[in-house]
């Protein structure tokens, strides 16, 4: 009975060996940034429907300014949920590195104040 169970535990490793080619391929991309444009945003506000997720990028000239402000959006990039969860991994991932070689970032700007 010994080897009729050693044939069972076997089975699997030889049915994945057998698999097609085809759905052990990899992609690979290749990515062209040659038209890209820089920009520089201080102002993100995101908004979404039941398709998309849209973020909207841009410049906020005085962001310590009192009263109503005028923020220029200059780019906004629109996307569907799966790309967006995509996009929040990588970020995540990105800030975690970051922060452990550089320390924590402190995105409430009076904690990061230091009175003199």
């Amino acid at each position: 009975m010994a080897k009729d169970e050693k044939k069972e535990e076997a089975a699997p490793e030889e049915a994945a060996a057998e698999a097609p080619a085809e759905a052990q391929a990899t992609q690979t991309l290749k990515v062209d940034d040659s038209t890209v444009t820089a920009g520089y945003a201080n102002f993100c506000r995101v908004s979404s429907t039941p398709e998309e997720l849209i973020l909207d990028l841009g410049l906020n000239p005085n962001p310590y300014a009192q009263g109503e402000v005028t923020v220029d959006v200059g780019q906004r990039i629109i996307m569907n949920h799966f790309t967006a969860k995509r996009l929040l991994s990588a970020l995540s991932m990105s800030l975690q590195r970051h922060e452990q070689a550089f320390g924590v970032l402190e995105t409430d700007v009076r904690r990061r104040v230091v009175a003199r």
